[in-house]
């Protein structure tokens, strides 16, 4: 009989050097949670520093993560699937396809015949210009075109679990424009916020694109679907507190504009506003979205939210001024 290595069932979080996935490793370690397994390739980022004051039982990388279940048979409570490449801008389908779909795959038919609980990432990027709104029911996930690879590799992923049948025993969750801390080493997939913050300093001025549908967007007036990270971390840990399937948005659920979000910067800088409008860059007009807004009654009233009582803590006006003043401005991690 082969002797288990860990003291307690194990949550493994793929991902969880990066963005999200130390922000869930941190929510659960104040939640008092320690007993988890980190999969993650940091190769020569600085991802490490996500991992500063977190506690975990191991550090894997994502290629041996497979043999690792087969040589300790480790005991597992759940699987929170976060790992990924969410470069929108990546042309190389094949290791999209590879590392963002098949991967998943394996690992979700792992934990369905092991009957873990299986939460994984897909993306608001599966909507694409939102022409079928941004509803996440079911019924809906074939009628989606996104605009990307990327978003294409989410898709496809959120499709085989449908046409699978197994949409009633795991967690999809569709995350929208998260910002917050520990997204230093994201690069140009980096928030606007983490963009738009040294500028400030360093200028004075932040630039946002002009609006490429003027009848409809004043210049800078484009919304998204902004939530700060430490909210996107609470809403993803409930899920391991309750027994929902099925496929949630994580977002807001109230669009801001990119004029209101570079203002609560400015604010929370104590700067004068000044802001100035360039063009879309070429290879980012076919797939912009111009406007996100997450429909979030499934999620709400799921878990019994109403309009008296949301799960966010920050607004975003909040969310803006913890992630500047604690975070940005010392240089530190959450």
């Amino acid at each position: 009989m082969q002797t288990k290595t860990f003291s307690a069932p194990l949550i493994i979080i793929t991902g969880g050097a990066g963005f999200i996935g130390s922000a869930v490793v941190k929510q659960l370690n104040d939640l008092g949670m320690d007993q988890l397994l980190i999969v993650d390739d940091i190769k020569t980022s600085e991802k490490w520093k996500n991992l500063l004051g977190k506690r975990f039982v191991d550090f894997i990388s994502k290629h041996t993560l497979f043999s690792f279940l087969q040589e300790k048979n480790p005991e597992i409570r759940a699987i929170i699937h976060l790992g990924a490449c969410s470069d929108t801008l990546m042309k190389d389908g094949d290791y999209l396809m590879e590392n963002n779909y098949r991967y998943t795959i394996r690992l979700a038919e792992y934990a369905l015949k092991k009957e873990i609980r299986f939460i994984y990432a897909s993306s608001a990027a599966t909507y694409g210009d939102g022409r079928f709104g941004f509803s996440d029911h079911i019924d809906l996930l074939e009628e989606l075109r996104p605009l990307n690879l990327y978003g294409l590799s989410k898709h496809l992923f959120d499709l085989w679990a449908k046409r699978q049948g197994v949409l009633h025993r795991i967690v999809g969750l569709k995350y929208f424009n998260i910002f917050g801390p520990n997204e230093n080493h994201k690069g140009n997939m980096a928030s606007m916020v983490f963009k738009m913050f040294p500028r400030v300093l360093n200028e004075g001025n932040v630039k946002l694109f002009r609006s490429s549908e003027p009848d409809r967007f004043h210049h800078g007036e484009q919304k998204r679907d902004f939530l700060y990270v430490k909210d996107a971390a609470k809403m993803t840990c409930q899920f391991l507190e309750n027994e929902y399937v099925g496929i949630f948005n994580i977002g807001f659920g109230r669009p801001t504009t990119w004029n209101q979000l570079a203002m609560s910067l400015f604010k929370a800088l104590d700067r004068k506003i000044q802001i100035d409008y360039i063009e879309v860059p070429e290879e980012m007009k076919k797939q912009y979205q111009n406007y996100t807004c997450a429909d979030m009654t499934h999620y709400f009233k799921t878990h019994g939210y109403d309009l008296r009582s949301l799960p966010y803590q920050y607004s975003i006006e909040e969310g803006v001024e913890d992630y500047v003043q604690n975070y940005l401005m010392q240089d530190k991690r959450w």
